[in-house]
This record gives structure tokens, sequence and C-alpha cells, in this order.
């Protein structure tokens, strides 16, 4: 498949040490000869070799910049392309006369996430690592890191790849019994179309039984923070997040809107969200921050509730119990410098088996209980377990929540001994369906919106 040559700004705009132009395509080693000056032509130089000079106007000879020029002749390169990356100086008036220079010898620039769609049209990757290189630039923990980098390596796709060669296999089967129906063999019969059938759905199974941790550590957990005012949840934002991010104060309602902060707790990546103390108010503004707390706490995955210890409970406090009734949540009793006044035994009963963490954010204890009952309810404490291989992308879950439904039906259908020509039919819908989460049946449009999502450059 052939290509003209595309080039972009690879880092982030903005000042700094260094910057780097890609160019990929059958002439890209061409189009930067043009502008370069060094001691060799880069035609001559060997492959994946990097070398000293400068990058000059090539109408006027004037030096734009001095650079170091890394060559990759094709196919080993990440397009399978001719690639040149030229690392030039940080800022935006140096980067952008070198791309300006790189474009008027023979190249245009890229769209967005054009270099990784090459590398899938050139069939170096497929589409499901393609989108694991999106969710590696854009995770948040070293876990969401290490699972984006086990699906840029293709651990899912080795997995839906096992899937698809089973089902191949039993189409052939399905195939021969009705070209040859007089050498039905025994592999051929009803019941072992059934074996592999049930385990293609246990193995898609299996793999969304990973769905719900994967999307935890993809897009984050939506955490909302609750309680009555001055309990200590800005308190508890300040502690997570390690450095303060809301205004603490003895005066109740100091918080009015919902403060928003990405951190990390043992891998796991919280969106968390402070909200304004829920509580029965005349002020108008304290009542409109109240009331956006209540709708944030129904988009919430889970919930911190937070009581005083220093105080009786209120109704106020049983009332919050029942907002977060079937929610994920994690009950804080705050405050156990000061003596105690609530009734734990109270606090146990309304938390009905939920955990409960008990706190004194001024003096730095409870974080770190609080920590583990997070990982543990979600995760049950371990991370690093089993091989990393989750699904977490919203449209692969789709496309195996389609096929699980699709096998299930071919299934059905030899328990009820249809045909199994007519079985083929769903088995070969499943294959398909198995086929888009890779990209080997997937249309183009589909494909020109995922690479979309892609920064410039990449």
């Amino acid at each position: 498949m052939e290509f003209d040559t595309i080039a972009a700004i690879s880092t982030a705009m903005g000042e700094g040490a260094i910057a780097i132009v890609r160019i990929s395509g059958e002439d890209a080693i061409k189009v930067v000869d043009k502008i370069y000056k060094g001691r060799k032509s880069l035609g001559e130089v060997e492959s994946h070799t990097i070398h000293y000079g400068h990058i000059i106007d090539q109408n006027t000879g004037q030096v734009i910049d001095e650079v170091m020029v890394t060559v990759l002749k094709a196919p080993r390169t990440f397009t399978r392309e001719n690639i040149v990356e030229i690392n030039c100086h940080g800022g935006l008036v140096s980067v952008n006369r070198v791309l300006q220079q790189v474009l008027r010898s023979g190249s245009r620039l890229a769209e967005p996430g054009e270099f990784t769609k090459r590398a899938f049209l050139n069939g170096r990757i497929d589409l499901s690592q393609a989108e694991g290189v999106i969710d590696l630039i854009r995770a948040k923990t070293d876990k969401a890191m290490n699972v984006a980098i086990g699906q840029v390596e293709g651990r899912l796709s080795a997995k839906i790849q096992k899937l698809r060669n089973a089902l191949l296999e039993t189409v052939a089967h399905v195939e021969v019994n009705i070209d040859y129906p007089e050498y039905d063999a025994e592999e051929m019969t009803n019941q072992l179309l059934k074996e592999k059938a049930r385990y293609v759905s246990s193995e898609i199974d299996k793999i969304l039984g990973t769905a719900e941790q994967g999307k935890i550590l993809r897009e984050g957990l939506s955490t909302v923070i609750i309680g009555r005012p001055n309990v200590g949840k800005s308190s508890l934002l300040n502690s997570l997040v390690h450095e303060t991010k809301a205004i603490v104060t003895d005066i109740p309602g100091t918080t009015r809107d919902v403060i928003e902060e990405y951190v990390n707790v043992r891998g796991v990546p919280l969106r968390l969200l402070d909200t304004a103390g829920i509580r029965e108010t005349e002020d108008i503004v304290e009542k409109i921050g109240v009331e956006r707390s209540r709708q944030v706490v129904k988009q919430a995955e889970l919930v911190l509730l937070v009581l005083n210890f220093g105080e009786p409970l209120s109704n106020e406090d049983e009332n919050l119990f029942q907002i977060v009734e079937g929610m994920d949540s994690i009950i804080i009793v705050n405050k156990t410098d000061i003596p105690q006044k609530i009734d734990m035994a109270k606090v146990e009963e309304l938390a009905s088996g939920r955990p409960i963490v008990t706190t004194s954010l001024v003096e730095d204890q409870g974080i770190d209980e609080l920590e583990d009952a997070i990982s543990k309810l979600f995760f049950q404490g371990n991370i690093e377990g089993g091989d990393l291989t989750y699904v977490s992308n919203s449209r692969h879950i789709a496309l195996l929540h389609q096929a699980k439904r699709t096998i299930e039906d071919a299934i059905f259908a030899l328990e009820s001994d249809v045909p199994v020509d007519m079985v083929q039919i769903d088995i070969t819908r499943t294959w398909e369906i198995l086929g888009e989460i890779i990209g080997d049946t997937v249309s183009e449009s589909l494909i020109d919106q995922l690479f979309a999502q892609f920064c410039l450059g990449k």
C-alpha cells in the first residue's frame, strides 16, 4: 500500500529543550535531504542512525536550526515506511519554521493519528493495538499504563484471534459436513459443535469479566465526597490529592460548588469530586451548591460518605445513607482526634456491611486504611494479579457482548437440533463481530473516526 509523505510536530507545543518533527512516507528521506546540511547526505546513511547537522531554507540557504536527524528505513519502522525524525530546539517559532521547510520540500501536514493509522493499514499493528496507543498516551496511573502497554503488545488481540480461529475451524467443519454429508465423521456431530461454541462463549465471559476493572483503570473512577457541612470533606480531598485544592475553614458551607481533581489511589485513578455540604439551608448560593451535589452523587461510581466523630448522628446524616442506598460507598468517620459523640453501633447498622474507616485528617491518620478499602472494593486489593489483560474500551466491550449474544443463539439452535448449515450463520457472524475488535472486519468510516481521536503527530 503506497501513501504520500506526511509530516507533523510530534511533541507537545510550547517552550521546551527539544521538539520533534516526524516525517513518514516513501520519499521521507528525500524530502528532508533537500533541507538538511550535514557531513553526509541522508540518502547515504545506514538505517536507525542519528546525524548532526542543520536545517536550511532551500531557497535562501539560511540556517533555520541546529538539529539531530534520525533516519529509519522501511520496513523496520513504526509505520513500515521510511521515517525521519528531526530533533530541533523547542519553542513555537523554531519548530514551526522547521516544519514549514519540511512541508515546502514535498510533504503534507499529517492528519491527527495518521502515523498510527498507517501502522495499522500497513499491517504492523491491529486496530485494538492502535487503540491501546491512545490509552497509553492518556493513562493517568502506572497500572493504567501497564494495561495499555499490554494492549499495544497484542495481548487482547491474541485472545480474540484464538477465539476467531476456533470459530473458523468450526465453520470449516460445518462446510465439510454440508459438502460431503456421506463422510460425516465424529467431529462433525452436533455435540462437538456445541462444545466449541460453549468454549467460545465461556472465553468471552472471562474477557468481559475484566471489563469493569478495565474501564476504571482506563477512564478513572467517578468518586464523590458527600457529608454535612464541616465534617472534613475538603480536608479529605486535600489529603488524597496531597496538596491544598479546597478551602478548609471551621465555617460550615464554605464549599459552594463541586471541586474536581484526579488522584492516584493504589493504582486506581479516581476522578474525585468534593461537593457542597448537603443540608437544609436558606442561603440561595449554598442551596444551588447542595442541589448540584445531589445531582453529582446520582452519577457517581463510588461515594465517600463523611461523618463527624465528635457529633451525634443527625437526621441529615441518616438521609445521606438513604441517598447512597444501593451504591458502592465507603463510610468515613472523621475527627477521631476529638471526644466521641457519634454512636458507632448505629453507624454500623446504617452502613449495612459497607466498609467503615475512621480518620483524623488533621493528624493525617486513616488515609492508608481508606486507600486500602477503595482498592479492595473494586480490585479485591490486587491490581497486579494476572496478566493485566483487561478489556477497557467501550467499543470492545459492546462488540464482545454482541458476540456473546450471537454465539448463545448458535448454542440454543444446536440444542434445538437446528440443521448445522443454519447454525453456521450465527457462528460466522460471531467470527465477524470479533474481527471488528482487531480491525479485520471493519468499515473505513469507523477507522477514520477512531484515528481522529489521536493527537496530531501520533
